[in-house]
């Protein structure tokens, strides 16, 4: 089994069987994301795939769980999901958990009986990246969708039975509109319902254009405690009853978890601690580690 280039995955699929069944994201216009920036988006050949999940099943006595790479498989026709599925079903029984990432273009594409097949045929779970709820961030940083078409996704994938996992970026505001990207993000994430969210923090990497647009005045990033401001206010404006909320990434200035709405208070309470001094922050060149 060969992976193309660098493979990424959520934390929560590190014990996971990662096939590729695409190579790269069919989004990839980030200004602020390098995942895929070295890959032309395909979908690999059927017959490749099916020969990666061969190899793994003699390999591995047992297969808990499943993540299909690379950024946009669900982005795929049915057909060739639900052949993939078919295997799975049929040859790892033992696996639990299927899941992928999701555009919100691949799932709004999507009719909702398609999403239905897929979640009956195994796809139990998908990560899409909202970002942020503001429209004039999504729309700076490229992303492709906005806040509107980011809900009628996770409506689709909800009302399919499929579990809906979402990432936003504290500090994708910057300095103009960090509040805005705070209130936004807690809102639209309350319109989503997902099952569980990810807060990430902002890391820029060289080369990318939003480094480009930071040297040249058009974007200005916030402090660590700015970060953990515009934290709290995210959380104050979220209504997600029973959703399992994150903030323990690699990039984070400050780990928070907890299940909404009950822990709320409580994490805003630690993010109050943190600003006022009362908690050590990450050092910055720990983030990402």
């Amino acid at each position: 089994m060969e992976y193309e280039g660098m493979v990424y995955r959520p934390p929560s699929e590190a014990y996971s069987l990662i096939i590729q069944v695409t190579i790269g994201c069919s989004q990839n216009d980030c200004i602020f994301c390098n995942m895929y920036k070295e890959k032309s988006f395909r979908m690999r050949p059927l017959d490749e795939v099916l020969a990666d999940f061969r190899e793994a099943r003699a390999y591995y006595s047992s297969i808990g769980k499943i993540f299909l790479a690379d950024g946009d498989a669900l982005i795929c026709k049915n057909e060739y999901l639900n052949e993939i599925l078919k295997y799975i079903r049929e040859e790892i029984p033992e696996c639990r958990q299927v899941t992928c990432y999701a555009s919100p273009r691949s799932v709004i594409i999507k009719k909702e009986e398609e999403l239905r097949e897929l979640k009956e045929n195994g796809l139990d779970m998908v990560y899409m990246g909202l970002e942020s709820g503001n429209a004039q961030v999504l729309e700076f940083m490229k992303k492709g969708a906005t806040p509107e078409e980011m809900k009628e996704a996770a409506a689709k994938i909800k009302q399919a039975g499929i579990r809906l996992s979402v990432t936003a970026i504290s500090g994708l505001g910057g300095k103009r509109l960090w509040r805005e990207h705070a209130v936004d993000t807690g809102k639209v994430l309350s319109a989503m319902k997902p099952d569980y969210v990810g807060l990430l923090t902002l890391m820029v990497e060289p080369g990318l254009p939003l480094e480009e647009k930071i040297q040249n005045g058009e974007f200005e990033l916030i402090s660590p405690y700015d970060n953990l401001k515009e934290t709290k206010v995210m959380l104050e404006n979220m209504d997600c009853p029973g959703c399992i909320f994150r903030s323990n990434h690699a990039s984070n200035y400050v780990n928070l978890k907890g299940t909404l709405n009950e822990d709320r208070e409580r994490m805003i309470a630690q993010l109050e601690e943190a600003i006022q001094g009362n908690v050590h922050l990450k050092e910055e060149w720990m983030r990402g580690f």
